[in-house]
């Protein structure tokens, strides 16, 4: 039985992954079940961008909705290396460049920010910004900005979606204020 169990995790592990989990087949672009998917789940279908990443792929279970109505998506490489991709709603001044932690510089039409341990690209576009972050040393300087600068609205994307049926989650144990859940536990604790 012992070698039976060693047998099925040894096939698991040579097993061909799902053909859904990385997308190989058309760098840059989304099924129409991912754009489906994303609005679904409450994506404003204007935030829902694609990018081609140079040697990385599109991991498919990453692609959904961030924040409110935002667009999120990974895209890996071998060895696990892992670029983000955010477009949210709001913009970035000159002057809230200066006041993050990271070094930030302006370059080109966005910036491009450097800090514990990751680095990324921010463009902002109306009233939205995308951002690419990747690990420093795991993707360089150049393919971030390449992809950023090669964002462009998703085609396809549905027009007549209808909002999520799902009402907001009210978490009761969230006061205002700093969002520090409130635990009663007596005394000392």
């Amino acid at each position: 039985m012992m070698f039976l169990g060693l047998a099925m995790v040894f096939i698991a592990k040579l097993a061909p992954r799902k053909a859904s989990r990385v997308r190989r087949d058309a760098p840059g672009s989304l099924s129409q079940e991912l754009l489906d998917r994303a609005v679904r789940q409450g994506t404003a279908p204007d935030l829902i961008y694609v990018v081609a990443v140079r040697g990385h792929e599109l991991v498919e279970q990453s692609v959904g909705v961030i924040n409110d109505e935002g667009f999120g998506a990974n895209y890996s490489a071998e060895g696990g290396r892992l670029v983000q991709l955010r477009i949210d709603r709001g913009t970035l001044a000159d002057a809230a460049c200066t006041e993050l932690p990271k070094r930030c510089e302006k370059d080109g039409a966005g910036w491009y920010r450097v800090g514990e341990g990751c680095h990324e690209y921010l463009a902002v576009r109306d009233d939205h910004h995308i951002r690419l972050t990747g690990r420093v040393g795991e993707v360089d300087r150049a393919t971030l900005k390449a992809a950023v600068a090669g964002a462009r609205p998703a085609t396809n994307i549905p027009s007549a979606m209808p909002p999520p049926s799902r009402p907001p989650v009210r978490r009761g144990d969230l006061p205002t204020g700093d969002g520090a859940p409130i635990r009663h536990t007596g005394r000392g604790g």
